[in-house]
């Protein structure tokens, strides 16, 4: 039997994950997605930089949790398109039995995702939505794959600024946060305009316009995610903030992006 093959059907209009998928260089977008993108670029050049280091900064969180905290479990929420560095490839890399469940609203990202784990029984991606965390928790495959009475990685990586506050994310960030056990982790990045040029809040205009709500978020703001978690060193920091070689190597700035990103351990 041949191998499932997955035919990609032109969307009307961009979506976030296969934005963010382009601005990784990777090959999962449509010219709706490319159009969109060039219109933030021309607002915020940038925004390569941060989305790179922003994907440097979740495999280097991630190989801390497998490796030095000895993690074996990760739910990853908002995963987008399957791209490089994918969390199963990195926690698996330190841990083989490491188990890794994908969540994504996007239909497209998700059928992408399960085409590329169908080798990996320990490893899946399913359909689900952050703003019904209740059906994340109660998923039967996510609890199939992951024991949720114990210790896992929660991964929220650039995806909070796609919820407005009336959407109220900090409530559906503890509803997650604070089902999970003791020894947990929480791993978050967020876009921010704090001591940043214009061009940042522009270009989130642009986002606004051309693919989804999108909020920046002051640092006191960001660090409300992580109530009920003991802070990992440095904290709550703008990227590049924890590996200055990975900065060197995948930034062309040597300036703070405006990306806060923090690791917490749930009590």
């Amino acid at each position: 039997m041949e191998p499932e093959t997955f035919a990609p059907v032109e969307p009307e209009g961009p979506n976030v994950a296969r934005v963010y998928d382009y601005f990784l260089g990777g090959g999962h977008n449509f010219r709706a997605d490319r159009e969109a993108a060039a219109r933030v670029v021309e607002t915020w050049p940038q925004i390569r930089d941060a989305t790179r280091v922003n994907r440097l900064f979740l495999g280097e969180a991630v190989r801390f949790l497998a490796g030095e905290v000895g993690l074996r479990q990760f739910l990853d929420i908002g995963s987008g398109m399957p791209t490089m560095g994918n969390v199963h490839e990195v926690a698996q890399r330190v841990a083989p039995e490491a188990h890794v469940a994908y969540v994504d609203h996007d239909s497209v990202a998700v059928a992408h995702s399960q085409i590329l784990l169908a080798s990996n029984p320990k490893a899946l991606a399913v359909e689900a939505d952050l703003a019904r965390p209740e059906e994340i928790l109660t998923h039967p495959e996510i609890t199939s794959l992951l024991d949720l009475s114990q210790p896992v990685g929660l991964l929220l990586v650039a995806i909070l600024h796609f919820f407005p506050d009336n959407t109220d994310p900090q409530r559906l960030v503890a509803s997650v946060r604070d089902a999970l056990p003791a020894g947990s982790y929480l791993v978050l990045t967020h876009a921010t305009g704090d001591g940043q040029d214009r061009d940042v809040a522009d270009a989130a205009e642009v986002y606004r316009r051309t693919t989804a709500p999108f909020q920046l978020r002051s640092r006191e703001e960001v660090v409300r995610f992580f109530d009920g978690t003991d802070l990992i060193e440095p904290g709550v920091v703008l990227l590049p903030g924890w590996d200055d070689d990975l900065r060197r190597r995948a930034t062309t700035t040597d300036t703070r992006l405006p990306v806060y990103a923090g690791v917490g351990r749930i009590r």
